[in-house]
């Protein structure tokens, strides 16, 4: 009876990782069964980095022509520029100080990115400018920005960007447009006029439109722009550097490859080594990995190269730790011991070892995320996060796997085990 549950067990297991491993890697396409909707791949939710998807990578420097740029200066304009970012729908940008003047800003899986670079190098200066070529109001008056469709009095409508003033905005706009009835106020983005409308009446409300801007996207990445506010100093891009799409899945296919061959390398030098033990720490491995995938999709990891070689690595060690434990089995093999007392045994005499050695890991991914940047933080990352799977998995799934192979196939030989001499 008790063998007969353990054989239920282990088929459940592999069903499970089976099952798994279908949904991570191509979903279940159940409207093509049942006509009713697809379950798509959970790789699908994995966030790829400009190494591996393609983006651009921007450095700005400062215009340091009327004094020294400080450090405060440098944060609100990252902060203005992430604004900008995430309104393209950019996942994971990286953006970070660099030197005393510049800024680092990598731009993964964009579509046109001379638009994304135009748009986060603008300074987005706004002003109204009166006939006599004072300045009305800036944008710093402006409250809000939206992207809006502008009807004229003929009914025909365009894209356009509507503006919301605070309450000195208002007033000064009130005055303006009174002062300034059947004449033109320009509308000025860093110096140049996009829209130069002419006032027909006060406008008391606290609105305006900025229209003929042109197309739908130009409207929504002005009122962005706007909304999103000035840079507080001028920037110059120094350097911009492209990378394809193809690139990206060029290293991305090339590190799945090299991941794969080390895996089955492991798998295979575990399985002959260790025999029975081996066995159940492949088929532990193969949890781990579908685990750490499914944990890095569903937590949005960003997976960039050296993220990539954090997984790896951390497969290295989580099979490490099963080495750790079976040669600890072995030993108590070899005083004689039964194997589910050997077992018992190595599992806890190996425990402190492993923790200890997961432990300095861990602090030393932690030391790596907190003052490193970029892609060193994504190794960092998925390093801790291998670590504490590999945990659960070798001290938790190996264990409960041993177990009940050993019971189904009513093993009792330690030749089985990788320990000879012994009957």
């Amino acid at each position: 009876m008790k063998v007969k549950k353990e054989i239920a067990k282990l088929i459940t297991l592999l069903l499970i990782v089976i099952l798994s491993a279908v949904l991570f890697f191509v979903g279940f396409p159940i409207s093509k069964i049942v006509g009713v909707y697809d379950v798509k791949p959970t790789s699908d939710l994995v966030n790829y980095g400009l190494d591996l998807t393609g983006g651009i990578y921007v450095v700005l420097q400062a215009d340091e022509s009327e004094g020294a740029v400080s450090s405060d200066t440098l944060d609100k304009a990252i902060a203005t520029i992430r604004t900008r970012i995430d309104s393209l729908g950019v996942k994971e940008p990286v953006i970070a100080k660099q030197g005393t003047n510049k800024i680092r800003i990598s731009i993964p899986d964009i579509n046109n990115q001379q638009e994304a670079l135009d748009m986060i190098g603008k300074t987005a200066k706004l002003e109204f400018v009166g006939p006599d070529d004072v300045v009305i109001l800036t944008g710093s008056n402006v409250k809000s920005s939206d992207y809006s469709l502008y009807t004229d009095s003929l009914g025909v409508s365009s894209p356009s960007v509507k503006l919301t003033f605070d309450d000195e905005g208002a007033e000064l706009f009130k005055n303006a447009t009174e002062k300034f009835l059947n004449q033109v106020i320009e509308i000025r983005l860093d110096g140049e006029v996009i829209s130069d409308p002419t006032v027909n009446t006060q406008i008391t409300a606290g609105e305006a439109y900025i229209t003929n801007i042109g197309t739908q996207t130009e409207a929504i990445n002005l009122a962005t722009l706007i909304r999103a506010g000035a840079l507080p100093v001028n920037f110059t891009a120094v350097q911009v550097q492209t990378i394809g799409p193809t690139l990206g899945q060029d290293s991305l296919m090339k590190s799945f490859i090299g991941g794969s061959i080390g895996a089955l390398l492991v798998l295979l030098f575990m399985l002959v080594f260790y025999r029975i033990p081996g066995l159940a720490a492949d088929i532990a491995l193969l949890v781990y990995i579908l685990l750490f995938l499914f944990a890095i999709a569903l937590m949005h990891v960003t997976l960039t190269l050296p993220g990539i070689a954090g997984i790896i690595l951390s497969i290295g060690m989580a099979v490490d730790a099963n080495v750790i434990i079976f040669e600890r089995i072995k030993e108590e093999m070899r005083l004689g011991k039964s194997i589910f007392s050997s077992i018992d045994v190595g599992f806890h005499r190996a425990l402190s070892a492993i923790i200890d050695s997961n432990i300095t890991t861990v602090i030393a991914g932690c030391s790596l995320f907190f003052f490193g940047s970029g892609t060193i933080r994504g190794f960092a990352v998925t390093l801790i996060l291998g670590v504490v799977v590999s945990m659960f998995t070798a001290v938790f799934v190996s264990r409960r796997l041993l177990k009940t192979i050993i019971t189904v196939g009513n093993i009792k030989n330690p030749a089985y085990f990788g320990v000879r001499g012994i009957e």
